[in-house]
Formats: C-alpha cells, structure tokens, sequence
C-alpha cells in the first residue's frame, strides 16, 4: 500500500475532477482547525459480519499476534530466536537484524501519514511492557524494535509473546522447511504446550479453549469453502471441540485424542475447490473471520495511549501486517476497504474528535473506488457493498441536514464527510450496482448525492424556522406582534439562504457547482408552498397581506440574485436553477390586490353617490358656497381615498394610479349625468309652432280677448310649453345650484390633479419625468361632463325662464291685440327679476354664462313671437317702429348701462334679430316681390308657376323664405291676405286657434 499512496502524493492518478478545482481522487488535505466539536460516542456494527462465535476482543487479539508472529518468521533468513525482554538492554547491541520482527524502528516521518493526510507527531515509542502498561510511575519506555512495538500496541504481555514464541520455535525445529501457510497455527500451538507452561491450570485451559474456538470459527463457521451438511469430518470436528470445552484435551503428541483433532482439522483445511488436496492450509482465511482478524492487527496502527492518535512507525507496521495476507488470504483490494473503515470506525467510537482519521479513511476510500471496478468475486463484493452501506447511512444520516450537524467551527469535518457519502454512494451505484451499469449511465450519482444533501437540509432548516417562528407568534399573539409570521419567515430565509451561502456551499461546490443555486431553489418552493396557501386565503388588501408579500417580492429577489451570481460560470448558464424557481408574482398579486380594493372603493363610491342624489334637494341655502353637500361628500370620500391609497405600502402606486383615477372619473362623470338628469335641454321649454294663418284686412284686436277666450289661449299655451311637474328641485335656484355644484366639481379636479402630482413625486416615482406630460388626461370623462352639464343647465334655465316661467307674459302676453297696448315692459320686469336670482345663486365663474344664456333665449323668444306668434298677433308696417324700440330695451337690460354682459357680446347674439326687425317695416308688395325670387330660386317654379311652401328650418333669416313668408303671414294688409290666399290658400284662422 505504502508504493501505491506514494505513487498518489506524486501525481500518478489521471481520474478527472468534478464540481470544484480539486480533484475528487487528490488526497483530502486537514483544513485549519476550528474550535473541536464534540458528538456523543457511539459504535457502529461491524461491516464484515458477526463471527456467530463467542470468541471475544482480546482472544481475537492474541490470535491476530500469533499470526503476525508466525508470519513474519515465515520469511525470515533464519529461524527466530527469542530474547526475554529482560535481558535485552544488555544483549541488543549484539542482535543480528535477521527477522523482520527485530528490525530497529525508524525515526523517519511517515510516507502513510504523510499520503493519508494525517499530522505528523512526536514519536512516544511504546515500552516493553504489555497489557497497556507502556507508561509506569510517570517513565515512558521506548520500544526498540518492530516486534517490541507490536507485542505493545497489540496489547500483548511478555509471558504471552515469550509462550509464543516458544512454540514457534520448537514448530520450526520439528517441521524444518515448512512454510506457516501449509500449517494450522492453532492445532501446532496446541500440540506445543501441556498445563506445565502456564502459571496455573485455569490459564492453561483457558488458552486451550481459545485455540479451539479459532479453529471452530475457521473450519466450521466460516470456512474457506462452503461445507455440506452432511459432512462427516465436520460433525466429528465439533463433538472433538464440543468434549474439549467440557474436558480438557491431552495434547500429547502421540495421543489418540490429539491425533483425532490432527486429522480431522487437516481434513477440512486443505479441502480445495477442485476437490484435492491442497498444499494450502485454510483455517483463517473465510471471512468474516480473516478481516476480524485483519482488523485486530490494523488497530495496532493506533497509539495504545492516544487512541485518536496514529503511530508515527506506521510504515513499519504495516510492513509486518502485510505479511499476514497469506494466511488470511487477504489483498491490496481488501486492506484497502478494511484500513479504510478502522480509521472511519475510531474516528467514530472516539466522539469525532480527531477530523484527521475522517481525513485519512476518505484518502482510503479514493483507492478503495479505484480497486472497486476490479472486485469480481461475490463474497469480496458483499463485504465491499456491506461496509460502503454503513459509511454512507452514517454520513448521509448527517447530511441530510448537515445544517444540525455542521457549523463554521466545524467545517472542515464535513467536507470529509461529504467526500466519504459521495464515494461510498458513487461506489455501490456505479462499480456495484449491474442495474445502473445496464441502464443509468447518463445519471451524475455525485450530482444526484449532494443535491440531495442539500435539498433535504434546506427543507429541514426551513421547517425548523417555520416551527420558530410559529412558535413565538403563538407566544407573542397576545402582545400585538408588529409583524405577520410569514413577513418574519421570509426574513428568516433569506437569512438561511445567505448563511448556507457563505458557510456551505463552498464546500458542496466542490462536488455540485450549482450548490448555492439548489439551496436557494429549495428555499424558493419551501417558502413559495406557505405563500401559496396564503394567497389562496387573501379576500381583501390589509396591512399585514401586503408585509407579507413585500417580505416575498424581496426574498425572491435575494434568492434569485444568489442563483445568478452562482450560475455566472455554468454551462447552461443558469437556466436549470432559475427554471426551478417559478416566480412568485407577490407585485402581480399586490397589484390584484390593490386593484380589488379600488374596485371595493370605487363601487362603494358609486353606490353612495347613487344613495345620496336621491335624497339631495339643491338647496340654495345648504352651504354658502351654494352647491350641493352630496358633492362635498363625493369629493372629500375621492379625497381621502387618494390618501389612503398612497398610503399603501407598495412599489407600484404609478401603474396602478390610473385605474383609481379612472374609477374616479367614472364616479364623478355619472353623479354629474346624475346631476343633470331630468332638468331638461333648450328644447324642453321652446314651444310648437302653431300652422300658418293669414290676417283679415283690417283687424284689430284691440290688445284684449275676451277673458273665456284668454284662458283657454293659455290654457293651451300650458299644455304644449314645459315639462314641470310640481318637482321642487327643478325649479330655478335649484338648477343654479346644480350649476354650482358641477362647477365646483370642475374647480376641484384640478386640485385633485394637482395633489396626485404631489402625491407621486413624495412617493419619489421612477416615472416623475412623465407626471406632468400627463396632466389633465386623469379626469376627461368627468370634465367633459362637466362642461356639457353646465351648458345644458345653462340652457335650461334660460328657455325654461323664457319659455315657461315668463310665458304668460312673452308668449301670453307680448304683442297680443294691439302692439301699442301690449308691449314689452311687463317681461322686461318679470326677466330683470329671474336675473336677480341668478346672480345671487350662480356661482360668479358660471354666472354670466348663464346670464348670457338667458339673453339668447329672451332673443329666440322675441323673434318667436314676431315669426311664429300665432293668429292672436298682427302687425302694421307702421308697428315696427315700437318693436325696435322694444328690442332695444330689451338689450339695454342686459347691458345694464356698462354693468352687465359686455355690448359687443349683445351686439353679436342679436345680430340675427336686428336682420329681421327691417322686413317689419318694408311694404307689403316689396316683401312678396323678395319672397317670389328667393323661392324660385332656392326651388324653382312648378309646371303650373305656382310657388313651393318653403318648409319652417328655424333658422330665420332676412333671406331665409320661411321667415318672409312669416312676416307676411303676420302682416295685416289686404295685399298680404291676397297673395298668400292666392298662393297657398292659407285660412284667415284656425279651426282650433292655438299653440
């Protein structure tokens, strides 16, 4: 073994390496030592077997020492001569180094030691005295040979090697010649020795015992060559043995008893596969008995006062051992597998104290894999995939959550035991296993080992976590822990991940180059499977759902990162590791969240607007801003949810803005549709126009109709004109109120913009540079709505004032009879009024769009009842003059002299107006010539020459034909009568004179 460590410390071994920069087959060095961790002693059953015999420790002892006795002096130059310790200070010098027992120790420092990585150490050779008594009244006496050191590490006393030695010595001059592996040892030594050789008879019997259960354990328990059961030379075997436990045998050379034990024994010792007999004696060579023995001998390699301690004459030691082989019928193969576990078995019964045996037994277990593709034979291969089974559940029973096992002061353990579980499993699965070599090539056993290593301690170490923290949130649950137990579990994983990090997977990366990247994976799916379920149980956004999942969205980021910077250098660069780790999407489900607590916000907005509308009443006098508290209301609750969204704990206010924004302007657009329902538009109020009529010559209606006859004009008047319907909040400080409130509303999306913008540059949004690009787009539906609301109002108003809460004295009233009795004063009284009104209740920014409004209706109305007033109005040319005059006040009211709308606004909406006043002072016959070209010319003349009825388009026009044909309709002359008589017939009245 010696030639084949050291060809290893040269370099010799071409096996590639895996994982890290070390090679697997290179030697394991000792790292720097940390603070020793001590474990509990405990034994491990033996790999070879159980003899099944009730030989014990030290008998097994003393007949490995025969052996090795025996052994040596079998190769020696001469036969061995023995020296009583005793006598050897004075005769040593003299002593001719002729066997290989009597060779002088070496003060060199071990090449085994050296190969295996052990620490070299101060020789204490071991003194003359046996039994462990190297070390008497404080003195150490110094063995001065190989035997010497031998018969001390094997615990042998002086009486019993000089006994030995002895009877090897009369074997050899009796059997000159013959070589030790044609002898059985135990009936040579047996034959040698009567009861006079031992200081009393129970020794004597004692020893004669022993030799027989040897030969028992060899020849019956486990033989070389399986027996039959019907052998007769066994059977004879064991009532000789089984007599000779109860009576002590004679050992006489010539005795019949002796001679019957020589021929049986012999018998079954040279036995042979073929059926011959062979020159080869096998008593100790069947296992397991050969590698008890064997392993009896290896132990002698420890320092008999420093049990964790090799001894520096390791070299020699096992010099001698070797020669053992050949009546042990042992190998480099089995020495190998056998030294491997003695250092493994001390390194283990002795607490794990000395990592340097754990060091040594892996360095072992390197040739060990190198001799394992060689194994053919089925019982070496048992005792190979026996002892390999037992390394592998010991170290895998540690690493398999190694984390509970290992520490920083202890790491350089485990590295040791990591290397003796990767090869222990990479021998049985590959060299051992046929199936694997049939159908499992492509599969990485060093790969598959640690990555199961490592997955199954990072599972244990996060489910002691989540019992830690479980536990003390159950302990805690009283005293408002601030934070949820996953929030804390993540924290605590994240730990986990960069502890395994710095302290593991260096190690682990030695054997797996991903192993940082499996542990972080591992993490990933523990923790992903405890957020998983939390998810499931999440109904709402709260304060603790979102801690937990930002505690997730940042372990994930850290685990992630971990995997990166270790998959760097890989081949796939990652991607199997990152393939692990499906994301945990914590934003996605915040921003679910956050989007179902808009929605919860947004309908609850809703339905309040709804609830509340119905109840709102437009008071006037409500607040004195003068618009409605519902949309105090509206706006405070947008207000406060703007607050409280950006008061969410979340990195992603931005992207989910817009949608808050827009369920605002959806609420906001609906309460001012809301607002504006039912009030009607410019068409409500403006009334139907009554059919054409034409005027009698020369009447008059002397400004009055008989009082039947006026009640039931206006009667009518009121079935055709407005809507009301006795609704108090549609009356016209109710509407300015509405005004104000959409007003309001306008002013204070603004405000809202204003503070959104605020909000996000607090929140120090990533996107700040487009905040203001986007200024105004947040609120268009509800803008809009607004300034269409406020014109329909506006409108409203105006014809609703005209149209129906003036029209008794416009419609009713104006022009009716004579236009000198029936003038406009009484309107211009009754508007200034509904002005008033106006003012002191519309807001000042809406005020004059609203009185603008009205002016353009008081217009449209004074034009209707000059075109389309009905048969109870006639005019003169000679009229005309008191109807600009009436227009003229008509305008003066709104101007106000300088302190009401500006003139050349009046100006521009009375324009059409002022076109139309002149055709009531043209004459009668200049009319009908204009109305003639502008029909033919707009129609065309009939087959017949008889002009088209120019259809009523109300836009009225100085050169519209329509509005000609009104004016003509409404003139009171013969001439007008006539033509239109003539031209379509008109009557002179209707059947049901009305509007």
């Amino acid at each position: 073994m010696a030639s084949i460590l050291r060809d290893r410390i040269l370099g010799s071994s071409k096996r590639h390496s895996l994982g890290g920069s070390k090679r697997l087959d290179e030697p394991l060095r000792p790292m720097q030592h940390h603070q020793q961790q001590v474990y509990p002693v405990e034994d491990l059953p033996s790999p070879f077997g159980d003899l099944g015999s009730n030989l014990s420790d030290s008998e097994l002892r003393e007949t490995a020492y025969e052996i090795l006795v025996a052994a040596c002096r079998s190769t020696g130059p001469r036969a061995l001569t023995y020296i009583p310790q005793s006598e050897k200070t004075d005769r040593a010098p003299a002593l001719a180094p002729s066997a290989s027992l009597q060779r002088s120790l070496s003060s060199s420092a071990s090449r085994v030691k050296k190969a295996l990585g052990l620490k070299t150490t101060p020789s204490k050779r071991r003194s003359g005295g046996g039994g462990g008594e190297s070390v008497s009244q404080g003195r150490v006496k110094k063995a001065a040979t190989v035997g010497e050191l031998m018969r001390v590490q094997m615990r042998i006393s002086e009486q019993t090697d000089s006994r030995i030695r002895r009877a090897l010595l009369r074997v050899a001059a009796g059997q000159l010649g013959r070589r030790i592996e044609s002898m059985v040892l135990p009936l040579e030594l047996l034959q040698q020795f009567k009861s006079s050789d031992f200081p009393n008879q129970q020794e004597y019997e004692a020893w004669q015992r022993k030799n027989l259960k040897v030969l028992e354990a060899g020849l019956l328990l486990h033989p070389h060559l399986p027996l039959e059961k019907t052998d007769t030379t066994a059977q004879r075997l064991r009532q000789i043995i089984r007599g000779a436990l109860e009576k002590p045998l004679e050992t006489g050379k010539h005795n019949e008893s002796m001679q019957s034990l020589r021929s049986v024994v012999m018998s079954l010792a040279c036995r042979s596969f073929d059926g011959s007999t062979s020159d080869t004696c096998h008593w100790a060579d069947g296992f397991p008995l050969n590698l008890r023995l064997y392993q009896m001998l290896l132990d002698s390699c420890f320092d008999i006062n420093e049990e964790t301690t090799i001894i520096e004459e390791t070299d020699e030691v096992l010099e001698l051992i070797k020669k053992t082989w050949v009546i042990l019928g042992l190998n480099q193969k089995l020495h190998n597998l056998c030294f491997s576990w003695v250092l493994f078995h001390r390194y283990v019964v002795t607490g794990q104290v000395e990592s340097d045996l754990l060091f040594a037994s892996n360095n072992m277990l390197i040739e060990v894999e190198k001799d394992a593709k060689a194994i053919t034979d089925p019982v070496e291969s048992k005792i190979l995939s026996s002892t390999l089974s037992l390394i592998l559940g010991w170290a895998e029973k540690r690493l398999l959550a190694y984390r509970d096992t290992f520490h920083s002061g202890s790491i350089e353990s485990m590295q040791s035991v990591v290397s003796l579980g990767v090869l222990s499993a990479k021998i049985l699965v590959e060299d051992i296993s046929r199936e694997y070599r049939k159908k499992r090539k492509e599969v990485n056993v060093t790969f598959e080992r640690v990555e199961t290593y490592i997955r199954s301690s990072l599972r244990t170490a996060f489910a002691q976590k989540m019992e830690k923290v479980n536990s003390s949130k159950r302990i805690s649950k009283n005293q408002n822990s601030p934070l949820p137990a996953l929030s804390i579990l993540a924290q605590e994983t994240s730990e986990l991940a960069l502890n395994e990090k710095e302290i593991f997977s260096p190690i682990l990366k030695r054997w797996h180059p991903l192993a940082a990247g499996v542990a972080v994976a591992t993490l990933h799916s523990c923790y992903g499977n405890e957020l998983k379920q939390f998810i499931t149980n999440i109904s709402e956004l709260t304060p603790d759902t979102l801690q937990v999942l930002r505690a997730a969205d940042k372990l994930e980021k850290d685990l992630v990162q971990i995997a990166v910077e270790e998959a760097v250098d890989s081949d796939d660069g990652g991607k199997s590791i990152i393939g692990e780790m499906p994301p945990y999407e914590a934003e996605a489900v915040i921003a679910n969240l956050v989007k179902s607590w808009i929605k919860t916000r947004v309908d609850r907005l809703k339905e309040w607007t709804d609830r509340n509308l119905q109840q709102e009443v437009w008071n006037p006098r409500a607040n004195k801003e003068g618009f409605a508290p519902s949309a105090v209301e509206v706006l405070r609750i947008i207000d406060e949810t703007l607050d409280a969204f950006f008061l969410l704990p979340i990195p992603m206010h931005p992207l989910l803005l817009p949608e808050l924004m827009t369920g605002f302007d959806r609420c906001l657009q609906h309460y001012v549709l809301r607002a504006k329902s039912g009030c009607g538009t410019r068409n409500t109020y403006i009334p139907s126009m009554p059919a054409l009529t034409r005027c009698s010559t020369g009447s008059k209606f002397h400004g009055v109709f008989k009082k039947k006859e006026k009640s039931h004009i206006i009667h009518k008047r009121k079935s055709q004109v407005g809507t009301s319907n006795g609704d108090n909040s549609l009356g016209i400080p109710q509407l300015c109120v509405r005004i104000n409130t959409l007003q309001q509303i306008r002013t204070e999306l603004g405000v809202l913009d204003k503070r959104t913008i605020a909000h996000l540059q607090n929140a120090e949004c990533t996107h700040a540079d487009n905040i203001e690009n986007e200024t105004g787009k947040r609120f268009e539906l509800s803008a809009t709505a607004c300034v269409e609301g406020i014109q329909q109002l506006c409108e409203a108003i105006a014809y609703k004032i005209i149209f129906h809460e003036l029209s008794h004295v416009l419609w009713d009233g104006l022009y009716v009879g004579e236009v000198s009795s029936s003038r406009i004063e009484p309107f211009l009284q009754e508007l200034e009024q509904n002005l008033e009104i106006i003012s002191s209740t519309v807001h000042d920014r809406a005020r004059t769009r609203v009185i603008t409004e009205v002016m353009k209706a008081s217009f449209d109305g004074f034009l209707l009842v000059l075109i389309a007033g009905g048969p109870s109005r006639a005019f003169t040319q000679h009229d005309s003059e008191m109807i600009k005059e009436d227009f003229k006040f008509l305008t003066d009211l709104f101007w106000s002299s300088g302190d009401g709308l500006p003139a050349d606004l009046i100006d521009k909406l009375s324009t059409t107006v002022k076109s139309i006043l002149p055709l009531f002072s043209a004459n009668t016959e200049s009319l009908v010539e204009q109305f003639r070209r502008l029909v033919v010319e707009t129609y065309g003349s009939s087959a017949k020459s008889k002009l088209q009825l120019p259809p009523t388009s109300g836009q009225w026009g100085p050169t519209e034909p329509n509005t000609i044909l009104r004016v003509l309709c409404y003139r009171n002359d013969e001439t007008a009568a006539k033509f239109l008589k003539k031209t379509y017939n008109l009557p002179k009245k209707l059947n049901n004179a009305g509007f």
